[in-house]
């Protein structure tokens, strides 16, 4: 039975439709238009194009429909464990994931999986509470590590989480109701990541954009794919029924992609999947390009190891759909290889004067020019404002060649499996990942001079086709260029540690005020500060869901602004001193398994589409999304018996006659409340009447994001209901 689902708006379809005609047209004149002086050439070119088109109708496939999940409601009594493999991961890492786990809201026994053998492994589970198993090989590696603890447990269903991914805590309970359907082997949720500032990740605060490179497959692929039961389990972040792995011996071995290797054996099995398409776990993205793409290869050496040894499109079991699904997958790293020829192609054609097109200008940009605008526009239609064209074809840019050589895993190649590294350094080089980028670069900047020159001197080429390559060229080294400047950009890291963008109000000194870039070793505050000196040792608080936390901060670096003969400080960062492991504990369970920095900062990874833009399909988007700058307040119920105080933080910038308060009480609703916040420029009182909220769950409690409408004198005409002891005034918001 195939879920329930939501189609292509019908302006989407129309242009999906149209370049799919547009593409069955241009392919059927580029049959004639091969270059009979260069065959090899032409073909070559040809096939490249034809393979785009290919895959770009299995996308249509695939992502036509997108599921849409209503988790039921999980059953009470349900045995559950929850396996965390590790192999030679921090013990600070492992335990942020564990407590995590720990603390989910389901009944269940949390295991450390411990391939390294370690003992200081083994002493972290025993102070926590958990269940501790090591083996003295690590044969199959993870598949093997998973594999080893299944005749220790008895539990109907098993969680699985890599080392690095901290859970939400309402994961289990969002996730173990679709187990009603005894047919279903495992739920897959997305895997997401708290280090916005990884390789993997582009985060812009100013437009609260915080996209990802794996957000088209997370956010639409998997859905699309789940609609034809064919989403797979990624490893992590998902939950797997017990029953459903021994009918097939257990977790997949034999290749270095046990996830994908296992969900296609329980799909030839005739078992159901479901993709449940919200985040709730979030672990660390590589930081630098070397981890993230020895990665990719893992990932597509393990797809070419699957293909081999399960045939996909001749697999018995496999639905046709689902072969489709499973080959779209297994063909999207041959993208390498295409992806190569385009970077080299007008190389030869300026240096040689080979033309793999044998038809005048006119003629082929009016066959070429309608093909790939709809190219454009039927791929950002279709990834639903998750394509975002520029950012793909640069990470296109960085990992084609890995791409292609994983495909030689078809032939037998064998990687090891190798853990993902999950640190940050401080600097590294990067020269090494990036030779194919600047062999794109010095060759592509060598042919255009060249072939401009042997056309003036020799006519080697026609005008347009000279003219058309040298811009090819350009375009080759314009993404090249951005890949290697970006690479080495994020090769430099000052920290090692990643610093949550996640406000909390605090007290420095006794000032009150915003902490952000908050990390278990540090923090950044912003006040009214007293003055202060690098390297002063100042007593701070900081507001946690669960209560105050009071420790000691080392101020390392002060950002300071004149104003006339006035020096004054705008924010100070520091490190904490001597801080109890109790302390640290606390700080990582507030940080780590929560969605807070995202919704909080109301960050999205999706964008308007060209058809949107256009106001030919509703804008989703809540606009205006602008950048919120949080103060530290006092929040005071005046009409109680007692007044009422709770500090919190306040974005005070209105939007539509509305402000936002985020604090870790509930507020009364339709109440009346006199908020005193503490800026830079002084203290600042507004009246506000508490509207809708939103509650964000944290591993210490839960925090309360409200819209307060403000008051004005008109407000009480205005629909909104004050109790009768609300002053009736304007407010004066000051800058």
């Amino acid at each position: 039975m195939k879920p329930e689902y939501r189609s292509l708006h019908r302006a989407r379809q129309a242009v999906i439709l149209l370049f799919l005609v547009c593409g069955v047209w241009y392919l059927n004149w580029r049959l004639g238009s091969f270059n009979a002086a260069h065959p090899v050439f032409s073909a070559l070119l040809y096939g490249a194009e034809l393979f785009g088109f290919l895959t770009a109708c299995l996308n249509v496939f695939m992502t036509w429909r997108l599921s849409v999940r209503v988790p039921p409601q999980p059953a009470a009594g349900l045995k559950v464990d929850v396996f965390i493999p590790t192999y030679n991961e921090d013990v600070d890492l492992v335990r942020r994931t564990a407590m995590a786990a720990q603390a989910m809201d389901y009944p269940h026994e949390t295991w450390i999986l411990d391939d390294g053998n370690r003992e200081a492994m083994r002493d972290l589970a025993h102070r926590l509470g958990l269940r501790y198993l090591a083996r003295t090989d690590n044969t199959h590696a993870k598949a093997g590590n998973l594999n080893h603890a299944l005749p220790h447990s008895t539990a109907d269903l098993i969680a699985t989480f890599d080392a690095d991914h901290a859970p939400r805590r309402d994961f289990l309970t969002q996730t173990l109701g679709y187990f009603a359907d005894p047919l279903v082997a495992f739920v897959q949720t997305p895997q997401d990541f708290y280090n916005l500032d990884s390789y993997q990740n582009r985060t812009d605060a100013g437009s609260r954009v915080a996209w990802s490179e794996q957000s088209l497959f997370f956010r639409v692929i998997q859905r699309g794919k789940d609609y034809w039961n064919a989403a797979f389990y990624c490893g992590s972040c998902a939950v797997i029924r017990r029953q459903s792995l021994d009918l097939i011996g257990g977790f997949a071995t034999g290749t270095v992609t046990e996830d994908i290797h296992t969900s296609l054996l329980l799909h030839k099995k005739g078992l159901r999947s479901v993709y449940h398409d919200e985040s709730l776990a979030y672990g660390v993205a590589p930081a630098r390009i070397e981890p993230f793409l020895k990665q990719r290869v893992r990932w597509g050496v393990g797809a070419m190891n699957v293909w081999r040894k399960e045939g996909i499109l001749f697999a018995r079991g496999l639905t046709l759909a689902q072969r489709l699904n499973y080959l779209a997958t297994v063909l999207a790293y041959f993208d390498g290889w295409q992806k190569a020829f385009f970077y080299f192609a007008p190389v030869y054609v300026l240096m040689a004067g080979a033309m793999p097109v044998d038809a005048n200008g006119w003629t082929f940009l009016l066959h070429f020019a309608p093909y790939y605008l709809l190219n454009f526009l039927a791929f950002e239609e279709i990834s639903r404002g998750y394509g975002r064209s520029v950012l793909i074809e640069q990470y296109n840019m960085a990992r084609f060649a890995s791409f292609a050589w994983s495909t030689l895993g078809v032939f037998r190649l064998r990687t090891r499996f190798g853990v993902t590294a999950k640190h940050l350094e401080t600097r590294t080089s990067s020269l090494g990942f990036l030779l194919p980028q600047l062999a794109v670069v010095s060759l592509n900047v060598l042919a255009i001079p060249v072939g401009i020159a042997l056309f003036f001197a020799q006519g080697h080429l026609p005008a347009d086709g000279m003219w058309a390559n040298v811009v090819w060229a350009a375009i080759n080294t314009w993404l090249a260029v951005l890949v290697v400047s970006f690479t080495r950009a994020r090769s430099i890291n000052r920290r090692n540690d990643y610093r949550f963008a996640m406000p909390l109000v605090a007290r420095l000194d006794g000032v009150l005020g915003t902490v952000d870039d908050l990390s278990p070793n540090g923090l950044k505050f912003y006040g009214l500060l007293q003055p202060v000196a690098a390297r002063d040792v100042l007593p701070v608080t900081l507001y946690l869901p669960d209560g105050v936390l009071d420790a000691m901060l080392d101020i390392r670096k002060l950002e300071q602004s004149q104003v006339g003969d006035e020096i004054y400080t705008r924010s100070l960062g520091g490190v904490f001193q001597n801080l109890s492991q109790a302390s640290i504990q606390r700080i990582e369970q507030f940080l780590y398994g929560t969605d807070a920095q995202w919704r909080v900062n109301r960050y999205r990874d999706d964008s308007l589409t060209p058809l949107q833009r256009l106001g030919l399909i509703n804008k989703p988007l809540p606009l205006p999304l602008q950048p919120g700058h949080w103060t530290g307040c006092e929040v005071v119920n005046d009409s109680a018996s007692a007044p009422l105080i709770q500090v919190g933080l306040v974005d005070a910038a209105p939007e539509n006659g509305e402000i936002r308060l985020l604090v870790d009480r509930p507020l009364s609703a339709d109440r009346y409340y006199r908020i005193q916040a503490h800026s830079r420029a002084g203290l600042r009182t507004l009246q506000a009447v508490s509207g809708s909220h939103e509650t964000i769950l944290t591993g210490l409690g839960n925090l309360y994001l409200y819209r307060m409408v403000l008051l004005r004198q008109s407000a009480a005409t205005e629909g909104v209901s004050l109790p009768a002891d609300a002053p009736q005034t304007d407010v004066a918001i000051a800058a």
